[in-house]
C-alpha cells in the first residue's frame, strides 16, 4: 500500500509514525507539504518521500490523507480533484463536513472523514470516524487499520456526532492539560516545588486515567472508593460542587460541540450562498 499524507504537520506526523510501525514500507509514503521544516522533519524521522504541493505523482498512491488546516482544504481538494482515480481519501481536518469534501473533490465519494486527538503522538489517539455511504467494506477496513495505528477508532453512522466527537476526544485533551495545569498551581501554593507538583499531577491523571481503563467498574464507583466521608477528597469535591465545577466543564464541552458546528457552516461550501 502507498500513502499520501497532504500536509506534514504533528497529526500527520504522528500517522506516518503509526503506519511505518504497522509495517508500511516508508519509501511508499509520501509528505506533501510546502512548508520546508514540517518536509524535512518527516523526511528525517522516517525516511520517507516528500514534496512541496500535490502533483502528477499523488495519482499512484492508494490512500491520500488530508491533514492541512481547515481554512486550506478547499483549495488542497481543487488541486487534488484532477489527480483522483480510485484512492481512499481520508480527511483529518476539523469541522469539514463530507458533503463539502466531495463536491470540492469534483463529486468523488470515496471519503473517510477522522477526527483523531494529539495523544496520536504517543499511540495513546482517540479517533472517531465517519465514512460516505458509497464506501465500501475493504476501504473502509483500510481506514480502520490506518487510524487504529496511533490508538482508538470508534465508528458513528451520523456525521453530525463527529462535532460531540471534537468536543469530547478532539479538544479533551486541553481541558486535562487545563486540570494538570490547575493541580501544579496549587500544588505551589502548597510549598511543593514546580517540578514536584508537575510530577505529582501528571502521574496521577496518568495512574487514575489507566485505572480507569482497566476496571470493570464506573468512573463514579471509582471515585467513591477513594472519598471517604468527612475525609479530605471529600472536602475537595464538595468545593468543586459548590463552585460549579462539574457544569462547568460540560458546558465547556458544550461550547466547542456549537462551535465545530459553526467552523462546518462557515467552511463549507454553504457558506458561499449566505
Amino acid at each position: 500500500m502507498k500513502i499520501a499524507f497532504v500536509g506534514a504537520g504533528n497529526m500527520a506526523a504522528a500517522l506516518i509514525g503509526g503506519v511505518i510501525g504497522q509495517g508500511i514500507d516508508p519509501r511508499h509514503v509520501l509528505a506533501v507539504d510546502p512548508n520546508d521544516a514540517a518536509r524535512e522533519r518527516c523526511v528525517t524521522a522516517f525516511g520517507i518521500d516528500a514534496c512541496d504541493g500535490v502533483d502528477a505523482r499523488i495519482a499512484t498512491y492508494d490512500v491520500i490523507v488530508l491533514a492541512v488546516k481547515p481554512q486550506m482544504l478547499k483549495d488542497v481538494c481543487h488541486r487534488l480533484a484532477s489527480e483522483l482515480r480510485s484512492q481512499l481519501i481520508i480527511s483529518v481536518a476539523a469541522g469539514v463536513r463530507l458533503t463539502d469534501l466531495c463536491q470540492w473533490l469534483g463529486g468523488y465519494t470515496q471519503i473517510v472523514r477522522a477526527m483523531p486527538n494529539t495523544p496520536a503522538l504517543i499511540g495513546k489517539g482517540a479517533t472517531g470516524a465517519f465514512a460516505s455511504a458509497e464506501m465500501g467494506e475493504k476501504e473502509r477496513s483500510t481506514a480502520s487499520k490506518l487510524l487504529e495505528s496511533v490508538g482508538t477508532v470508534v465508528w458513528f453512522d451520523d456525521e453530525a456526532m463527529l462535532n460531540a466527537v471534537t468536543a469530547i476526544s478532539g479538544s479533551g485533551p486541553a481541558y486535562v492539560f487545563y486540570f494538570i495545569e490547575c493541580l501544579q498551581e496549587a500544588a505551589q501554593a502548597l510549598g511543593l516545588s514546580e517540578a514536584q507538583g508537575q510530577a505529582l499531577a501528571i502521574a496521577t491523571f496518568s495512574g487514575a486515567a489507566e485505572l480507569a481503563a482497566a476496571s470493570s467498574e464506573s468512573v463514579a464507583v471509582l471515585r467513591d472508593r477513594v472519598t471517604s466521608k468527612g475525609g479530605t477528597t471529600a472536602a475537595a469535591l464538595s468545593s468543586f460542587e459548590a463552585s460549579g465545577v462539574r457544569a462547568a466543564i460540560i458546558r465547556g464541552a458544550l461550547a466547542a460541540n456549537q462551535r465545530s458546528i459553526e467552523l462546518g457552516d462557515e467552511l463549507g461550501v454553504g457558506s458561499a450562498r449566505k
